[in-house]
């Protein structure tokens, strides 16, 4: 029992190393910047291909921090104003985007508006036409019983003379 406990352990850890894929992690960039900055995208490789390192992330992770400390006072400055430009960029971009939505908006009530008098008015049309159409039928239902009646008369009349020259 022991050995098929651990036989069935070993199994599941070697299934579950074969199973699994490494991720490649999303770089962490502020939206304004990765809008403008041509960052080429992360290279996904497939599941049974491993991964490389370069050699300078392997040897020194804190190169990049080390990078961003020796930045001058000036070139930190200019960063700033940059970004700051490409967020008053942005932000102008959508508040113009935002005025062309609403002007879009106005003029979709204001068809919408006109698409649902045209309906009304149509509706009191088709009413309209439908009475008519029922008193149009109730004339020719009173006709048709005025000529049967009419017609009932001269038979009755037709038929009672002929029987008084039998006499």
């Amino acid at each position: 029992m022991r050995a098929v406990v651990s036989s069935f352990l070993g199994l599941s850890l070697l299934c579950s190393s074969a199973w699994a894929v490494e991720t490649v992690p999303a770089p962490a960039v502020a939206p304004a910047a990765q809008a403008t900055t041509a960052i080429p995208p992360p290279q996904t490789l497939p599941a049974n291909k491993p991964r490389i390192l370069p050699e300078t992330v392997s040897a020194n992770p804190n190169a990049l921090l080390a990078e961003d400390k020796t930045l001058t006072a000036e070139q930190l400055v200019k960063n700033k104003a940059l970004q700051e430009a490409k967020v008053k960029a942005l932000v102008k971009d959508q508040h113009s985007r935002l005025q062309q939505l609403e002007k879009a908006n106005l003029d979709a009530l204001a068809h919408n508006q006109e698409l649902q008098l045209k309906n009304d008015s149509l509706g009191v049309q088709v009413q309209v036409l439908q009475s008519e159409r029922s008193a149009q039928m109730f004339l020719y239902g009173a006709a048709t019983i005025a000529v049967g009646v009419f017609m009932g008369f001269l038979i009755a009349s037709y038929l009672y003379t002929k029987r008084r020259r039998q006499w």
